[in-house]
């Protein structure tokens, strides 16, 4: 019975401890939603999408091609660019699936986001927690991320350009935070320079998302070595 309750507990503080982002996954959402109507993505379609896809910027390239069917290739291949990071993800998340089975890892993954995995690292370092305070965060984020897609969908026609309100910045700001909560001090400075200013440079020679990618691994490899040193 104390086994029941304790998951059951850990389910509910992750969801609990992924609300406060709630709005900036809401106001993001929001965005996404308005585009879809805009680009005439129907409604099903944008709820496969959410269900199906779940991740934000993938999403954001894809409606951005909507129209233009002869770049599928480059949608996909962007959008597989942009999540290579889930790679690095799902490792650092490997001491949390230790007893786990398969199917559970596959499930909880698929709702793995930045935020409720930024927000499930943070925490795992001041308690012990189960893979479903991970899972937990998932479904209040996705649910979130649902709920404004959908109501940016049903409003497209009062808001015609996003960024007018600012909204086209809450991507920016969640992130932003979730690098300060995640900030240990001087240790992390300089693995984090170093992913910063590879990002910034593969953007300015190359374009595109690759930056994303490189600038993670390249940070992750610096931090590996200074802590293998120490």
């Amino acid at each position: 019975m104390s086994a029941n309750i304790y998951i059951s507990n850990d389910f509910i503080n992750g969801a609990k401890a992924n609300t406060p982002i709630g709005l900036s996954v809401f106001a993001y959402g929001a965005v996404l939603g308005m585009i879809c109507a805009q680009k005439g993505v129907e409604i099903y379609q944008l709820t496969l999408m959410n269900v199906f896809i779940f991740a934000g910027t993938s999403q954001f390239i894809i409606v951005d091609k909507w129209n233009n069917i002869s770049e599928i290739f480059t949608i996909v291949a962007a959008a597989l660019l942009i999540n290579l990071r889930y790679f690095l993800i799902g490792a650092s998340l490997n001491s949390l699936f230790k007893k786990s089975s398969l199917m559970d890892k596959f499930i909880y993954m698929h709702l793995v986001a930045d935020e409720n995995w930024a927000v499930t690292i943070e925490r795992s370092k001041r308690e012990s927690i189960t893979p479903l305070f991970l899972f937990g965060g998932g479904i209040c984020l996705f649910s979130i991320w649902s709920i404004g897609t959908y109501l940016g969908y049903i409003f497209s026609g009062f808001i015609s350009d996003p960024s007018k309100y600012a909204l086209d910045f809450a991507f920016i700001a969640i992130f932003t935070a979730l690098c300060f909560n995640l900030y240990q001090g001087k240790r992390n400075l300089i693995p984090w320079l170093i992913a910063a200013v590879v990002a910034y440079v593969t953007e300015y020679l190359f374009g595109g998302n690759l930056y994303i990618v490189l600038g993670a691994i390249a940070g992750s490899l610096v931090g590996v070595i200074l802590e293998a040193k120490k």
